[in-house]
């Protein structure tokens, strides 16, 4: 964590009243996240800009909370899996590598994963936490960049990983996707194309 990211007891603490009130923590473990001061300088991080007009992480969070919140028909569990992975799927992009060659070691999604790891050893958790951005990435490979064969080889990869929870993944893509101002082909390209999924609105 390097110096530009240093905060005082007092800026800390302001992050924390603020994630409270902002995001309304229901859950032990988002309590315990709000303890952390990595999470709390994550929260903290960003600026507005394509697909995130609303700026820092802290108000994309709320955005997808709202959208949890608004699912229909599902269990007590799985909408606190959802909120988990809600909490801590993009907080950490303050400290992503975005060098080249990139270190997908340093991607957002995985110190998100090692993150969320020390509190939680639910499969769900953790892999739709690391996967979070891949059906995105292999949409953009598909349809932008037109490499099918590549596309298609990433889609296997996925399914292979997401099978046992696909349809939990398939409902944090779209709470996920339906914010800011997020393009949305990459959403109906998944409703469209991963099968064994209940397609839900809200």
């Amino acid at each position: 964590m390097g110096e530009q990211h240093k905060r005082t007891n007092k800026e800390l603490a302001a992050i924390k009243a603020k994630a409270i009130k902002l995001l309304q923590p229901q859950q032990e473990i988002e309590y315990q996240f709000l303890e952390d001061e990595r999470f709390l300088l994550g929260l903290d991080w960003g600026f507005p800009r394509y697909g995130h007009p609303e700026g820092k992480i802290i108000y994309h969070i709320r955005e997808v909370l709202e959208n949890v919140s608004a699912i229909q028909g599902i269990s007590e569990l799985d909408r606190n899996r959802l909120r988990t992975i809600t909490f801590v799927h993009d907080t950490f992009k303050y400290l992503e590598d975005r060098g080249s060659p990139r270190d997908w070691s340093k991607h957002h999604s995985m110190l998100a994963k090692k993150f969320v790891a020390t509190y939680s050893n639910d499969p769900f958790i953790l892999d739709v936490t690391e996967l979070h951005d891949e059906a995105y990435y292999t949409w953009r490979l598909i349809e932008l960049y037109k490499r099918p064969e590549q596309g298609t080889i990433r889609l296997k990869k996925l399914l292979k990983r997401i099978d046992y929870c696909l349809q939990l993944y398939y409902l944090f893509f779209k709470c996920d996707t339906k914010t800011g101002d997020k393009v949305q082909a990459p959403l109906v390209w998944f409703e469209s194309t991963f099968k064994n999924i209940q397609i839900t609105e809200f």
